[in-house]
């Protein structure tokens, strides 16, 4: 079992940016892919990027690409997602994720607030 952490989130204005990180609580040997998600109030859950556990693979939702990027450095064991250019309607509660490959995830964060005010 595998606990995710999530920090970073909070208010800010539209057009800001915000840094999102996502580390491991207690240690682990494991090598996952990781993701972040959203889930706006009312909708479903969304996928929004990923990353392989070496980092050369990375896949994003074409609704953030070129926004937002997401990365990795092992060595801390965190992944961080970099929302540039923030909108009103990328207000949600953001979740990472963990998992075998980047297109599956087994474990989920509790996920941290992302208000942008307009």
């Amino acid at each position: 079992q595998v606990q995710l952490v999530e920090s970073g989130g909070g208010l800010v204005q539209a057009g800001d940016s915000l840094r999102l990180s996502c580390a491991p609580s207690g240690r682990t040997s494991s090598s996952y892919a990781m993701g972040w998600f959203r889930q706006a109030l009312g909708k479903e859950r969304e996928f929004l990027a990923a990353i392989s556990w070496s980092g050369d693979t990375l896949r994003y939702a074409n609704s953030v690409k070129g926004r937002f990027t997401i990365s990795r450095e092992n060595a801390k064991n965190t992944v961080y997602l970099q929302m540039n250019s923030l909108k009103f309607e990328d207000t949600a509660v953001y979740y990472c994720a963990a998992g075998g490959s980047i297109t599956r995830f087994d474990y989920w964060g509790q996920g941290t607030q992302v208000t942008v005010s307009s």
